[in-house]
């Protein structure tokens, strides 16, 4: 089973290979702007590489939101960094559920979910929608949530990336959470093994290492390995700490798998 982390986007080979991860996932460009990724200068040695490789969109990507000002270049930004991720061969691209404003209809922004993959242009970089952590009218907080965007989106053949810190403080259950999701999916194509500072539905998404203090809110790191177990998927440590830190979360899950 490959696991890896999340590092910055400066030589993730490198990175990598200083948390003896099987797998790599950073930004192709700021997570906190509109800006199209620029062609790197390592995509070469990432696509001869064995390390697996996953990108994340940033994280003003919005593509459910009823905002033409976000919701359009949130399209465009999530073509352009599908096509940018093929060219250092990622194995798949991770895009937020997004969200709607209060007392919207959340079938407004499944919708619009539709028809920003209707107009995608397959990059073969597979699109991956993340559950999130925070916002009652979430696209992907809730699963019941879920299971109606996937009944719409399930055709264009997107994958899912289940995060537990988004989990447990989105107000879902770790227990037995493969199995829900999956019922709904019919698929798990990577984890995002997160610690969590703060408690179940806080709504608050804010990452900690599997080992850490016992503290409120702790998930037990033995669910997030058991998650990672059952799922059979490959795993990412997002996680604080820099190399010492993730490489420890990544050795506690090997060592509990």
């Amino acid at each position: 089973m490959r696991i890896g982390a999340h590092v910055e986007s400066g030589d993730p080979l490198a990175q990598a290979a200083a948390r003896k991860a099987d797998v790599v996932q950073f930004f192709l460009s700021d997570p906190q702007g509109f800006k199209a990724p620029k062609p790197r200068d390592d995509a070469k040695d990432l696509l001869a590489s064995d390390v697996q490789v996953y990108i994340h969109a940033p994280y003003l990507v919005n593509v459910a939101t009823t905002n033409n000002r976000v919701r359009i270049p949130s399209r465009k930004l999530m073509q352009q960094h599908a096509d940018a991720a093929a060219a250092v061969g990622a194995s798949g691209l991770i895009v937020h559920g997004g969200h709607l404003e209060k007392g919207e209809d959340l079938a407004i922004g499944i919708d619009n979910w539709r028809k920003a993959l209707h107009q995608h242009k397959d990059s073969g970089v597979q699109i991956l929608i993340e559950n999130t952590a925070g916002g009652d009218n979430a696209i992907a907080r809730r699963f019941d949530a879920l299971a109606r965007l996937w009944d719409v989106v399930g055709e264009f053949g997107v994958g899912f990336c289940l995060d537990t810190c988004h989990a447990h403080a989105g107000g879902e259950d770790l227990l037995n959470i493969v199995e829900r999701v999956k019922a709904i999916t019919g698929r798990i194509d990577l984890v995002h093994a997160n610690g969590s500072r703060d408690p179940f539905d806080s709504g608050r998404d804010r990452h900690d290492n599997l080992l850490g203090k016992d503290e409120p809110g702790m998930i037990d790191p033995k669910l997030v390995a058991a998650v990672v177990r059952v799922a059979g998927a490959p795993a990412v440590v997002e996680t604080p700490g820099g190399a010492e830190g993730q490489a420890a979360d990544i050795a506690y899950l090997r060592d509990n798998l």
